[in-house]
């Protein structure tokens, strides 16, 4: 019996665009919503309760960065942001806001079928490695800090910590090996798999967002370090 399709949600208010993105991701097998503004695509998470999104940043009253950051709000599912605005600022404050990944345009529409399809694989590879503990404390002071990989969920003390997809696995791609320096370019090859087109920032935006909700301090990170013109290694403390 085939499985079910995975419902996904495309906000762009460019006709062409949306509908060409439309036809090759159903082609693809995905079950395509569609949203032109910003508050259509919020209705419709609530509504369609996708489980991927691809967001252009241009939208209008309410552009992509206050969909995605709205969306975060609630959501975890994955987030391609697909536009024009290819400046470091623009990249990096999508990366901020939530985003997984960032596709400019113009751009080849199997590139973006590609990304979704590594998304998909990390979202549907959360069984831990054979030899992985059940969990890993990450920081002893009360209450403690602990990664509960097979779970997939974080906790500090009872709380569960809201972390993303893509700052769970960065997590646990570092508490694999606690105490080794892991390259930004190694992160991106094990974590995002396609590389990002090739821009270790992505991996320093998303550190950082992590430490928002691992460190008690994230101005002095303690259990994920920097290691400077090397990387960054997990310190259990």
């Amino acid at each position: 019996m085939p499985g079910v399709a995975p419902r996904l949600l495309v906000v762009e208010d460019d006709d062409p665009i949306r509908t060409a993105l439309r036809w090759a991701l159903e082609d693809e097998g995905y079950d395509v919503a569609e949203a032109v503004s910003g508050e259509e695509a919020l209705a419709a998470v609530g509504t369609a309760t996708p489980d991927l999104m691809v967001v252009d940043l241009m939208l209008g009253s309410m552009d992509g960065f206050a969909v995605i950051r709205e969306v975060r709000r609630e959501h975890d599912l994955p987030i391609i942001v697909v536009s024009a605005r290819a400046d470091t600022h623009d990249i990096v404050a999508a990366l901020e806001a939530g985003a997984d990944d960032y596709v400019t345009k113009p751009f080849q529409v199997k590139e973006i079928t590609a990304r979704l399809r590594a998304l998909r694989r990390r979202a549907g590879s959360g069984a831990p490695a054979a030899s992985a503990p059940a969990e890993v404390v990450l920081d002893r002071t009360a209450p403690a800090l602990v990664l509960r990989e097979a779970a997939g969920t974080v906790h500090r003390g009872d709380e569960q910590l809201p972390l993303t997809l893509t700052e769970f696995r960065l997590l646990c791609e570092l508490a694999s090996a606690p105490g080794r320096v892991f390259s930004r370019q190694v992160l991106l090859e094990r974590v995002w798999e396609h590389g990002f087109f090739g821009d270790e920032r992505i991996v320093d935006v998303h550190i950082r967002r992590l430490r928002t909700k691992v460190e008690r301090d994230p101005a002095a990170p303690r259990v994920v370090v920097t290691v400077r013109g090397l990387g960054y290694r997990l310190d259990p403390q």
